[in-house]
């Protein structure tokens, strides 16, 4: 068995469950300021993704250990390459998890404003964030045999940027989307509004994305040469078409699966052009960091693949579990509480 492949998709497959999964709370989060029109319906957005948003950040500590224990050499670059940038990522995700607690400590309103705006820039930075770490990733980073040569500044390149872009668009869709079918009145209805208006920015950016892809990166060569693979991005783009039809016919739930669908074969669209590349150099391609050269022995892969079998179904099912519980639609006087605990549903819908 080639564990070092094996890895690499189940590596690929957890970013893109968490990119999946959180990506439709830190939109409603950059979101909830836009759709509210007071504080009743910023509670109530905040309850929407209140059960749930911790639990889908597991997915990120899971793709981060998985790198860490798989491909230790890829880890520990990553975090001595875009340490900085990291750093940033880190403390916008706790302000992020700390304004979902302390919003509701104090009556103040101000104080209230305070943490939802935190909420909003704790849910920005991570998606632009995200998006401009995977750009430079595909363009390749710039270290050689000598160590790091690049710069914190010069991550924010344009291919970078756009990416970073992509990423929070897409999420800034799949939010409202999540927002309009999981809320009611003035909340739904100005969700659905915005996800049919950034659908078009969405498609707009991606089909820039996809031909600056061309010149920037080495992500097609691999669709060159194994032309199956095309049937990730003809996914992507058949799913993004189905988000902007189900959403016309005000479908919302299933104009949510299909955004799920959409970023899933975006994130294996990257992935794919990447193989067997997890960190290529852009200065020298013998430098690259690999599934081959960066992985751990096969015995510890081996362990991990027996563990993941066992384990991660466990998650899967107790995420479904919680999801299942918190499913009702969320009104405007479900999130009239005193303390800001999350809502649970009367009755199941």
């Amino acid at each position: 068995m080639n564990f070092q492949a094996t890895w690499f998709v189940l590596w690929s497959v957890l970013w893109a469950v968490y990119f999946t999964l959180d990506g439709f709370d830190l939109g409603a989060g950059m979101l909830q300021r836009f759709v509210s029109r007071g504080e009743e319906d910023r509670r109530t957005v905040v309850n929407t993704v209140g059960p749930v948003w911790n639990g889908n950040e597991v997915w990120l500590l899971t793709a981060g250990g998985a790198t860490f224990a798989a491909f230790p050499l890829v880890y520990a670059s990553m975090f001595s390459f875009l340490y900085s940038a990291l750093l940033i990522l880190l403390f916008a995700l706790i302000f992020r998890g700390v304004s979902f607690e302390f919003r509701g400590k104090r009556e103040s309103q101000t104080w209230r404003n305070g943490w939802d705006w935190a909420l909003m820039l704790g849910s920005f930075l991570p998606a632009l964030l995200f998006g401009v770490a995977f750009g430079n990733i595909f363009e390749g980073l710039a270290f050689d045999a000598n160590g790091w040569q690049g710069s914190l500044l010069g991550l924010l390149n344009p291919y970078g940027l756009l990416t970073g872009v992509l990423f929070v668009l897409l999420f800034i869709e799949h939010g409202a989307l999540w927002l309009a079918f999981k809320t009611s009145g003035g909340v739904a209805e100005r969700s659905a509004r915005i996800a049919g208006g950034a659908w078009y920015a969405l498609l707009a950016v991606a089909v820039a994305f996809l031909v600056y892809t061309n010149f920037a990166t080495h992500l097609y060569d691999n669709y060159t040469n194994q032309p199956l693979w095309v049937i990730a991005p003809a996914i992507a783009v058949a799913a993004l078409l189905g988000v902007k039809l189900l959403g016309r016919a005000r479908r919302y739930l299933w104009a949510f699966y299909s955004s799920c669908l959409t970023i899933m074969a975006v994130v294996f669209t990257g992935v794919i052009g990447l193989y067997p590349n997890l960190i290529p150099s852009s200065l020298d391609p013998a430098a690259n960091l690999t599934a081959y050269n960066a992985s751990s022995s096969d015995y510890t892969l081996r362990i991990m693949t027996v563990v993941a079998l066992v384990f991660v179904p466990i998650v899967i099912l107790y995420q479904l579990w919680v999801y299942r519980i918190f499913r009702t639609e969320i009104k405007s006087d479900d999130a009239v509480y005193e303390d800001d605990s999350y809502s649970v549903p009367r009755k199941a819908a």
